[in-house]
C-alpha cells in the first residue's frame, strides 16, 4: 500500500510546496473554495480517516475541523488562518505517521459505519483517503492554472 501513498502524497507535496501565499488565497470564479482550503481539507480529512481526529488525535489544531470540513468556506474564517508552511509541516509529519501504521491495521474492520457502504475496513478507508487526496490535487492544479492565467 505504501507505493500508492508515496505517489499520491509525494505529488501532492511537490505541487503544494511550489505554491505561494498569494496564489493559495484566490478563489477563482466557479470554485467554492481556495487552494489553501483544499490543502487544509486534505490534511484534516486524512487525519480524521486514519487517526480519528479530533477525538483520538491531537496532532492538528482543533480549529482545523471547522475551518476545513466539507461545506466550510474561507469567507467564514476569522483572522487565525494557518500559513502555507504550517500546513506543509503538518502534511509532512502526518505522512510519517501514516507510514508507521502497522500493516495489520488495514485488514481490520471499521468500528463504525462509514457513510459509503463499500468502505468497511481501515484498508478501504486508506484507499478512499488516497482517492480523496488525488481528487483535491486535481482541483488545486486547475485553480492554480486559472489564478496564474489571470495575473
Amino acid at each position: 500500500m505504501s507505493k500508492k501513498f508515496e505517489l499520491t502524497r509525494g505529488m501532492f507535496m511537490k505541487i503544494v510546496s511550489n505554491l505561494d501565499e498569494k496564489t493559495i488565497d484566490v478563489q477563482p470564479e466557479g470554485f467554492n473554495n481556495t487552494i489553501r482550503w483544499h490543502i487544509g481539507h486534505v490534511l484534516t480529512t486524512a487525519e480524521q480517516m486514519m487517526f480519528g481526529f479530533p477525538e483520538r488525535s491531537s496532532h492538528l489544531p482543533a480549529t482545523y475541523i471547522d475551518m476545513f470540513k466539507m461545506g466550510s468556506r474561507p469567507s467564514k474564517w476569522g483572522t487565525d488562518i494557518p500559513k502555507l508552511e504550517e500546513l506543509i509541516g503538518y502534511l509532512e509529519s502526518q505522512a510519517s505517521r501514516i507510514r508507521e501504521l502497522p500493516n495489520e491495521l488495514f485488514s481490520q474492520k471499521l468500528p463504525f459505519q462509514f457513510p459509503m457502504e463499500e468502505i468497511q475496513s481501515f484498508g478501504d478507508m486508506y484507499e478512499f483517503m488516497l482517492f480523496h487526496e488525488a481528487y483535491h490535487l486535481g482541483q488545486i492544479q486547475a485553480m492554480k492554472r486559472i489564478v496564474e492565467a489571470s495575473k
